[in-house]
């Protein structure tokens, strides 16, 4: 009985995995989170600077620790009301956009296969390849014209420019959700008004959370919009109010930059809270 031969092992691929690691992924990760790191690093150590440490590359450390600069830009920027009109315009422009773009991409979805809405869906997808500077000045005078120079407005401004890019999203996710469910519910007699609220809009409650935090984040951040639209400086935003900080010869880099890490802070809780949304919401999307 002749013998058993054993086929030799197998040796290790390396580089690309080892315990199941991908270490050149983790690599890259590694080198393309510095660009998040660095920049926040070099925010952190300006904002605690005195303005005579500025010198140099700006990365050294404070000699001393600079903490009233926050107290300082508080009060020159009227910090509790500048947020209090940004969270307002955010609020809105969040509540909106969920409200209204959801139903229009429902209207979409659900009628493709129709030549019109085929046709309005690419109308929203070309719109998203206009640049913004081209819609600017024509948006700023005839919001002035109809009276819509103020928050109210601006809340307007933001629902509508998000749609094109929401429209992309709402509708690529609302396929993914059976029509069987819809069909059930108008079995039992519900309204196509009745079918959207009751079965479907619960249903986008992952998609909602990435529409909303992109909103969200567009909207706190966004200093072109405001600054083109609102005419009553006591509805400046903090985007608006921190442009105090630059002047035509000089800038106070040490308290604009404490009051960038002020804005920053309750845009980033609110990311943490909504992450886990937000990626489901667009995984879920991009699979039917």
């Amino acid at each position: 009985m002749s013998a058993v031969t054993m086929p030799p092992p197998r040796r290790r691929r390396r580089g690309r995995r080892a315990g199941g690691v991908n270490w050149w992924l983790t690599a890259l990760l590694c080198v393309l989170s510095l660009t998040v790191l660095v920049p926040l690093y070099f925010t952190v150590v300006t904002a605690l600077k005195t303005p005579d440490q500025l010198g140099g590359t700006g990365f050294s450390l404070p000699t001393e620790w600079a903490w009233g600069n926050f107290a300082e830009a508080w009060r020159t920027i009227d910090f509790p009301a500048r947020a209090l009109n940004t969270a307002f315009i955010t609020v809105g422009a969040v509540v909106l956009t969920l409200v209204t773009n959801s139903m229009v991409s429902y209207a979409i979805a659900r009628q493709m296969h129709r030549p019109l809405f085929k046709a309005l869906f690419y109308y929203f997808i070309a719109a998203l390849f206009i640049p913004f500077p081209v819609l600017m000045l024509p948006a700023a005078k005839q919001a002035a014209i109809l009276g819509l120079d103020n928050q109210a407005g601006l809340i307007l401004l933001y629902t509508v420019y998000g749609l094109s890019f929401n429209v992309f999203l709402y509708t690529a996710y609302i396929r993914s959700i059976p029509v069987e469910l819809e069909e059930a519910a108008r079995i039992d007699g519900a309204s196509t008004w009745g079918v959207f609220w009751k079965v479907v809009f619960p249903l986008l409650s992952p998609i909602n959370a990435t529409v909303g935090i992109l909103t969200c984040v567009w909207a706190w951040n966004d200093f072109l919009l405001p600054l083109v639209i609102i005419s009553d400086p006591d509805g400046a935003t903090i985007q608006l109010a921190q442009y105090v900080f630059q002047g035509q010869f000089s800038a106070d880099y040490t308290l604009a930059f404490s009051s960038y890490l002020m804005a920053m802070l309750p845009l980033l809780v609110v990311y943490l809270v909504a992450q886990r949304w937000v990626i489901s919401g667009v995984t879920r999307g991009a699979i039917k």
